[in-house]
């Protein structure tokens, strides 16, 4: 894991798939998610839906929907993963 100095904000969203993202950062990183298997629970559950999906926003930050939902951009950005983990960054 690598030492966190400041959080990378979300600047800009696209959705390339029913519940994958593709992200652009402050910093200039591109990376692509699949969000697929973090939809669950009460916050979540109704993202399953695509269209509902497809209503993300970049507020404050990071990626929400209309009900509140959210996530950290630290996470999106891939901050947490270890370095052997494969990446899903693209040059900007």
């Amino acid at each position: 894991m690598r030492k966190i100095t400041r959080i990378p904000k979300v600047t800009g969203a696209e959705v390339i798939a029913p519940h994958g993202l593709r992200l652009t950062f402050d910093d200039g990183v591109v990376r692509d998610v699949d969000l697929s298997s973090e939809l669950w629970g009460p916050m979540f559950e109704p993202l399953r839906d695509p269209a509902y999906f497809a209503q993300v926003v970049v507020d404050h930050g990071t990626v929400s929907w209309p009900n509140g939902a959210d996530l950290d951009p630290l996470v999106l950005h891939g901050d947490f993963e270890t370095m052997s983990a494969p990446t899903r960054r693209h040059s900007a």
